[in-house]
């Protein structure tokens, strides 16, 4: 894996507040290398480890890219939602910000049933064929349809299982990093002091409570997903 730089700033990271973990009566006793020192009972992330980590995702994430790999982006909590859904559309990754509907992944044969019923009832909709059929079964397959446009809108193009896993919070997202480890599937994750750093092939140590702090690491993450997949367009 190549090495690049990616313009990670302590500065940035301080004002994004990413430092900031959680109440030292909450932590991971296998997060102490992370941790630099705690302040008012709170756990004091440590940014160069942060820096490190997050240099070596966005390396993974430009690479995969580059070799034309698919990404899923998960983040459920809602005042990330909006970001997650941003971030993935920015880099043209598939996404999950609502809810982890449990075997997405494990279970993928019955994720492909339902997007296909997505992809019917939208078709429908579009076509105005829905809206010719009696009022009652209308009104039943339009609420089919807002369903599973919030449980799985942000997956309705994805045709398989994706290469890589981008999980925002580790605590939250617990359900979609075991679906990950038991397919294989590489993972980068978002980790509070509160996380196990050796569950995700890269751990990425930073404050998944601020929207800020969140939004400072997908910005990096989408920045090299974008050059990976610009630099396989002109290599194509």
């Amino acid at each position: 894996m190549t090495k690049r730089y990616w313009n990670i700033t302590l500065e940035e990271m301080m004002e994004a507040g990413i430092h900031f973990g959680h109440g030292t009566s909450k932590w991971n006793p296998r997060m102490a290398p992370y941790i630099s020192t705690k302040r008012k009972g709170i756990h004091i992330i440590n940014l160069t480890r942060t820096a490190r980590f997050l240099s070596e995702a966005c390396d993974l994430a430009f690479d995969a890219a580059n070799k034309g790999k698919q990404f899923l982006i998960v983040g459920t909590k809602n005042k990330a939602a909006d970001s997650i859904a941003r971030a993935a559309t920015k880099a043209r990754c598939h996404y999950v910000n609502k809810k982890w509907l449990g075997g997405m992944l494990t279970n993928w044969y019955t994720t492909e049933t339902r997007l296909q019923k997505f992809r019917d009832l939208r078709t429908e909709q579009k076509t105005g064929r829905i809206n010719n059929l009696p009022k009652k079964d209308t009104a039943m397959l339009k609420r089919q349809l807002s369903h599973l446009e919030t449980y799985l809108g942000g997956i309705k193009y994805m045709t398989g299982l994706p290469d890589i896993v981008i999980i925002v919070d580790q605590q939250e997202e617990f359900n979609a990093l075991r679906e990950c480890i038991t397919l294989g599937i590489p993972t980068i994750c978002l980790i509070d002091t509160n996380c196990d750093p050796d569950l995700a092939d890269i751990s990425i140590p930073a404050n998944d409570d601020a929207i800020a702090s969140i939004r400072l690491i997908l910005n990096k993450l989408v920045f090299a997903i974008c050059e990976g997949r610009s630099s396989y367009i002109r290599n194509s």
